[in-house]
């Protein structure tokens, strides 16, 4: 979700690239286990919802596990990450507001930068993970 400039439609012939610069859209398909981010906080208000599958959202140091249908939103501020859960995928909706002068903190990493976040992990590559079938 902090990429604002990944277009939503991909070599799709006859469609352009569209742009939302005041909306953030992912799409996380998560393994049980993966974290879908980093625990973190934004400056503005984020929303999920479960399509299917089972995760376990950690909100302001609190677990709770969310299942199909079941809806999070998470006001300014508020401190959250998810994990999945259950023995197969989750698929989580997310959604939030792209507002100029937005700010993210990362508790755990102790910083406010995604790029110092995430300096550590692999960048992100379309597809399926190698490990998929």
């Amino acid at each position: 979700m902090f990429e604002a400039d990944v277009p939503v439609v991909r070599d799709r012939p006859g469609l352009e690239a569209v742009r939302f610069p005041q909306l953030g859209v992912k799409l996380a398909v998560l393994e049980p286990g993966q974290p879908s981010t980093l625990y973190h906080s934004d400056s503005a208000q984020e929303d999920f919802l479960v399509l299917a599958g089972e995760c376990v959202a950690r909100i302001e140091d609190e677990e709770r596990t969310l299942q199909q249908w079941d809806f999070l939103h998470c006001a300014p501020g508020a401190r959250h990450g998810f994990v999945g859960a259950g023995s197969g995928l989750c698929v989580l909706l997310m959604v939030g507001a792209r507002t100029p002068g937005r700010t993210v903190d990362y508790p755990d990493q102790g910083v406010s930068s995604p790029q110092e976040a995430y300096a550590a992990y692999p960048p992100w590559q379309p597809g399926p993970r190698p490990a998929w079938p």
